[in-house]
């Protein structure tokens, strides 16, 4: 169960901290989603630290439980929004993004309470 869990986290880890890093770099693509979605570029900065802090709270959560359960906790609710936010300006071949990190995110969280 644990490597499982090892596995899960660290792919939902480095699939946060490229989206991160997408959205640091304010790839003009991005950009072009939140316009559709109708999210403001001036959250794309937060957001992405959101991404980036998730991130490193699953490594971290490796090593530390607690952490790594909050993190993935953390994200499930970051990823649920954006589901919704998606859902809401009905741009639906758009849903398969952050079902993905959900799923990453909701498996991490828990296999991280089953190893614990």
């Amino acid at each position: 169960m644990f490597t499982a869990y090892v596995v899960v986290t660290v792919l939902a880890a480095a699939a946060n901290a490229a989206a991160a890093t997408v959205d640091f770099l304010r790839a003009e693509w991005v950009l072009g989603n939140m316009t559709k979605i109708g999210v403001p570029h001036s959250w794309l900065f937060p957001l992405g630290v959101l991404k980036a802090t998730g991130a490193l709270g699953l490594l971290v959560g490796l090593a530390v439980p607690q952490i790594g359960i909050a993190a993935s906790t953390g994200l499930v609710l970051y990823f649920v929004g954006a589901i919704i936010t998606v859902v809401r300006a009905r741009w639906y071949p758009h849903i398969r993004y952050p079902t993905s990190f959900l799923l990453l995110s909701a498996g991490s969280l828990v296999l991280g309470l089953a190893a614990t």
